[in-house]
C-alpha cells in the first residue's frame, strides 16, 4: 500500500510538470518556476529539494515580477492537494518566501489559499490526525504573518502620502506592538507535533524553520520590553495598565516556552539545543506598576473634583457660605459649588446656542478617544521592534 501510494505520488508530480511546461509565459505564468514549486513540494515525504526552494527564492530576490507567477502556483497546488505532504512542503515553501525578507512579500495579504480545516484524504483520520493538526496550526501562523505585513505596509504608505514622519514611536505604540509580538508567539507555540507526527522527518524538519521563528519573536519580545521599561515613568494610565498585562503575559510565556524547548529537545530538533534564556520580570515590577495605575487614578479623579469647583475647601461651613456673588462691570453672578450652576444677570442680551450640548458630546467623545487604548489610530497597531516592516519578516 505504501509503495503503490509513493508510485502515485511520483506520477501527480511528473504530471504537472509536464501540464507546466505546455504553459504559455505570462505576468501569472512562468514554466520555470512552476517546475522549481512542483519539485519543492513533491509527494516525496521522505526527503526535500532544497534546491529548487532556493532557486525559488532567488528568483524572488531577482525581481519582483516573480511573485505573482509564484503565489499563483503555489496556491493553486495547494488548493487541490489532499496529501499532508504537499500541503506542509507548501508551507514550508512560503514560510521561505517572507524569511527572504523581500519588501514585494508585503503586497501578499491574506494568503491566497486556506488549509484552516484540512484533512489529509490518502490515509484513514486516526492514523494521520496529529499532521493534519500540525499543518492546520502552520497555517495560522502563516497567515496571521502575512496579514499583518500587507497592514503595516499600507499604514506606511499612508503615513508618507500624508506627508508623516515619526523620528521615535510612543510608548503606546510599542506596548501595541508587544502585544502583536506576543500574540504570535501564542501561535508559534501551538505549531507542535503530538502523536506518531513527532517522529515524522518531515514534521522535524518543519520545527526546525519553527524554532528558528521561535527564537526571532521572543528575543524582540524581550528587548521591547527592556525599552518599555525604561519609559514607564512617562506611562499614563492606559500604558501602565497595559504594561501590566504585558509583563503578566510574558511571565506566563516563559514557563511555556522552558515547556516547548524541551520537547523539541526529546524529538531531536537541532535548533532548539540552545534554548533561550526567559527573561525574568521581578514580581516588585509590577506591583510598582499596579500603585502607579491607582496613583494615577486617584490624581484623575482629584483633578476632576477640583476643576468642578473652586470652593470644595468650603465643604465644612453653612449652607450659605457655599454660595458666593460676583460682580462685574456689566453683570452679576451667583456661582453654586455644589450644582456646578451659574446664573448671570446681566444687561446684555445673550444668543443660547441650541447645537451646544451636541458640541459638548463630541468634545467628550474626542477626549475619550485620546485614552481609550481601544480607539488607537491605525498607525498603533503594528511594528518592528527597529521598523515595523522586519517585524513580521523574521
Amino acid at each position: 500500500m505504501r509503495l503503490w501510494r509513493r508510485a502515485s505520488g511520483v506520477l501527480k508530480d511528473q504530471n504537472s510538470l509536464w501540464i507546466s511546461s505546455l504553459s504559455r509565459r505570462t505576468a501569472l505564468r512562468n514554466p520555470d518556476i512552476e517546475a522549481a514549486i512542483i519539485k519543492a513540494t513533491s509527494h516525496d515525504e521522505f526527503s526535500i529539494d532544497y534546491k529548487n526552494a532556493e532557486r525559488v527564492y532567488k528568483w524572488i530576490r531577482l525581481s519582483d515580477a516573480h511573485i505573482k507567477p509564484l503565489v499563483w502556483c503555489l496556491s493553486l497546488r495547494m488548493e487541490k492537494t489532499r496529501c499532508w505532504v504537499v500541503a506542509l512542503k507548501g508551507l514550508m515553501l512560503m514560510h521561505g518566501v517572507f524569511s527572504s525578507k523581500v519588501p514585494v512579500v508585503q503586497r501578499i495579504g491574506r494568503l491566497p489559499f486556506d488549509l484552516s480545516n484540512f484533512k489529509d484524504g490518502y490515509n484513514k483520520p486516526g492514523e494521520i490526525w496529529a499532521h493534519n493538526a500540525f499543518i492546520r496550526a502552520y497555517y495560522a501562523f502563516l497567515d496571521q504573518k502575512s496579514t499583518l505585513l500587507f497592514i503595516n505596509m499600507q499604514e506606511r504608505r499612508a503615513f508618507r502620502g500624508g506627508g508623516v514622519v515619526q523620528e521615535q514611536r510612543s510608548l503606546m505604540q510599542d506596548l501595541v506592538i508587544l502585544q502583536k509580538l506576543q500574540g504570535l508567539l501564542d501561535m508559534l507555540i501551538q505549531i507542535k507535533p503530538l502523536s506518531k507526527a513527532a517522529s515524522v522527518f518531515l514534521i522535524v524538519e518543519a520545527m526546525e524553520c519553527i524554532i528558528i521563528e521561535v527564537y526571532d519573536v521572543y528575543s524582540r519580545i524581550c528587548q521591547m520590553i527592556a525599552k518599555v521599561l525604561k519609559r514607564i515613568d512617562t506611562a499614563g494610565k492606559a500604558e501602565a495598565a497595559m504594561a501590566v498585562r504585558i509583563l503578566k503575559k510574558a511571565i506566563v510565556q516563559g514557563d511555556e516556552l522552558s515547556m516547548y524547548f524541551q520537547l523539541c529537545r526529546e524529538i531531536g530538533v537541532v535548533n532548539a539545543k540552545g534554548c533561550p534564556q526567559s527573561v525574568e520580570i521581578p514580581q516588585e515590577d509590577i506591583h510598582d506598576l499596579e500603585i502607579m495605575i491607582n496613583e494615577i487614578s486617584d490624581k484623575s479623579e482629584m483633578d476632576e473634583y477640583s476643576s468642578v469647583s473652586d470652593f470644595s475647601e468650603m465643604d465644612g461651613k453653612s449652607e450659605a457660605a457655599k454660595k458666593a456673588i460676583v460682580v462685574s462691570q456689566n453683570e452679576t453672578v451667583l456661582v453654586d459649588s455644589r450644582s456646578r450652576l451659574r446664573t448671570v444677570i446681566t444687561d446684555n442680551w445673550e444668543k443660547f446656542d441650541e447645537d451646544l450640548m451636541v458640541i459638548c458630546s463630541e468634545n467628550s467623545l474626542t477626549a475619550a478617544s485620546k485614552t481609550n487604548p481601544f480607539l488607537s489610530p491605525p498607525h498603533q497597531q503594528q511594528g518592528k521592534c527597529d521598523d515595523l516592516p522586519d517585524l513580521i519578516t523574521f
